[in-house]
């Protein structure tokens, strides 16, 4: 084996290590391959930075874009508006209604986008009308996924792996070229997903007091001199002896104790570092005097006298969202910026391969970088959480509501210039590139849209991912590492069915896409599909379908796709129900999905 390679095959295996464990935001990572790249000469400078060129990347940021459009002007909170009157179907029907209507949407726009709008509008609803939003949460993201694989614009996966291809010589895909195999796994998916839902966990009279458990809320709180509790030992502190709450970390004279023993005794200035639920903390916080830090309470006392002081406080429940600006941001850089009357109090880490607590007791609360699917509790006046809605990116997970001010006639041209993208698309008139070009132009133009909004709610870290992987791609070809990969595969599956070598080749892109982003998976497997067709002397097409479908297709963990993510804290969802329903909605696809895709060969 050449070295070139050798370093490959590291660089990818290094990649795969960093986006499992989350050492460093995917954007970084791609960046990280980027410059790796170049100095190990496996590309040179310009194929190392042609990722924010390709054809793939500037359609995804252009879909995006009119994304951003539809929902600056209404079309999404009209398509809410319509959605939430199906909440008068019972159970059993409200899952496949929900999951119809978001595969057929994110067939044409953004899924992430898709799944969002359903987070809201459901956790709303549940809350409203007593039932389990984790029932269909799930539900409705699988429905995303599958749906965004019907049609070449659905998913940034199509749009890679047909980019992929185009640059190797092979056909390219037309519009609906695949859409009957995507109705078939959506169909399929509709059927495991319905019954399946009644064993997903049940969270009915969801709130922030009884939805927490104790990796839920992380709290620094400062000990003020007056407190009771002075010269006690932490083992005597009945509160920290509870099992919904945790000490983690005492701060002393600039001294950090990770998880102190229970004999040590508290002293004034003393700051603590516990997760608790959030019903508990409160009265332990008013009972103790405590105070969360100098800010807060120098807060506390402006308000006195204003609108009932602290009279109408409530906690708000925040979720953020891909292309917030306040991801990477800390709780102490949150409570410097001006947060619309909000105070940032505590924040909920969606959880990961690694161990929460571990990680806190390693990293100061108030040092831990925001990512999405995070939650951060905010305290504020009730009567301003309208305001809350100036903040990009975020959801707000309770029952309070806002329709923004928007004139119906920029509502419909909005909604007409996204038509008409998908009309010039699917007529291939013009390309799938040059038809989201023209439409982010028509919104320009006609004021639908600001550059300054786009800047603010595109999700940069995708469009780093792509540009930072795609080289990969291309240095995989420089070097020969995917004739290399392909051959090896050839010679072990010389004398097997072209079934079982598509199937080996499906099956493989599946469980890849299920610990790496579905866009890396595809970059790394569509050079490896055209290699190994092209050694059989078989059609492409449908092995790049497999790597297409596969990467989609990773429903058995929650880190694969973004929109299960998404879901993964606000449903209340262990590993578990992942690895159990989506790994049988996922082995059901493979099998299907072999069978369907060799009948072409």
């Amino acid at each position: 084996m050449e070295l070139s390679i050798i370093l490959v095959f590291i660089i990818i295996g290094v990649s795969i290590i960093l986006f499992i464990t989350e050492l460093f935001p995917v954007d970084k990572i791609s960046f990280f391959i980027i410059v790796a790249l170049v100095l190990l000469q496996l590309t040179t400078p310009e194929e190392a930075i042609s990722g924010f060129a390709n054809p793939a990347t500037i359609t995804v940021l252009a879909l995006m874009i009119l994304a951003v459009g539809l929902e600056e002007n209404g079309v999404i909170q009209l398509l809410s508006d319509g959605i939430k009157k199906l909440k008068i179907l019972p159970l059993i029907l409200l899952t496949p209604a929900f999951m119809i209507i978001s595969a057929s949407i994110s067939a044409f726009i953004s899924t992430t986008a898709v799944v969002i709008i359903f987070i809201k509008i459901i956790t709303r609803l549940s809350e409203k009308y007593g039932f389990s939003s984790s029932r269909l949460l799930m539900p409705i993201s699988f429905a995303g996924i599958l749906g965004g694989s019907c049609t070449l614009m659905g998913t940034s996966t199509n749009l890679i792996v047909n980019a992929i291809a185009k640059k190797q010589g092979v056909e390219a895909f037309s519009f609906f070229e695949f859409t009957w195999y995507g109705l078939i796994f959506f169909v399929i998916g509709l059927v495991i997903m319905t019954f399946a839902s009644r064993f997903l966990p049940k969270n009915k009279n969801r709130n922030l007091s009884s939805d927490y458990q104790i990796e839920s809320y992380v709290f620094t709180v400062k000990v003020t001199e007056d407190s009771p509790l002075i010269g006690k030992r932490f083992g005597e502190i009945e509160f920290l002896n509870q099992e919904d709450s945790k000490l983690l970390k005492l701060i002393r004279d600039n001294q950090v104790i990770n998880d102190p023993g229970k004999y040590i005794k508290l002293m004034a200035k003393d700051n603590l570092v516990l997760m608790s639920n959030l019903d508990n903390f409160q009265s332990f916080m008013k009972e103790n005097g405590f105070v969360l830090n100098e800010e807060r309470q120098k807060q506390q006392l402006e308000n006195i006298g204003k609108i009932d002081g602290d009279k109408d406080l409530t906690y708000i429940e925040t979720l953020i969202l891909p292309g917030s600006n306040l991801i990477g941001k800390t709780l102490k850089s949150l409570r410097r910026m001006s947060f619309e009357g909000a105070f940032p109090i505590a924040i909920k880490k969606r959880r990961n391969l690694r161990n929460t607590q571990e990680r806190l007791l390693r990293k100061n609360i108030d040092d831990i970088n925001l990512k999405p699917g995070d939650r951060v509790l905010l305290e504020m006046q009730e009567h301003k959480i309208s305001d809350l809605y100036n903040i990009e990116n975020i959801a707000i997970l309770n029952e309070h509501e806002f329709k923004p001010n928007v004139s119906k006639s920029k509502r419909m041209l909005a909604l007409l210039i996204l038509l008409g993208v998908i009309s010039l698309a699917a007529t291939s008139v013009i390309t799938i590139l040059t038809a989201s070009l023209v439409g982010v132009s028509a919104m320009l133009l006609t004021n639908i849209i600001q550059l300054e909004s786009v800047y603010q709610k595109v999700n940069w870290q995708i469009i780093f991912l792509l540009a930072g992987m795609i080289p990969l791609g291309v240095a995989m070809t420089n070097s020969g590492a995917d004739i290399w990969l392909s051959n090896h595969l050839l010679n072990i599956m010389s004398n097997q069915d072209p079934t079982i070598v598509l199937g080996l080749l499906f099956g493989i892109t599946i469980i890849l896409s299920g610990v790496i982003s579905n866009n890396a998976t595809a970059i790394i497997m569509a050079p490896i599909a055209i290699a190994v067709a092209s050694g059989l002397n078989l059609d492409i097409k449908p092995f790049l379908l497999a790597v297409m479908f596969g990467s989609n297709f990773s429903f058995f963990t929650p880190v694969g796709y973004q929109t299960n993510t998404l879901i993964y804290g606000t449903g209340a969802y262990k590993f578990k129900h992942f690895l159990i329903i989506g790994g049988i909605l996922s082995i059901t696809l493979w099998i299907v999905g072999t069978l369907l895709l060799s009948s072409n060969l």
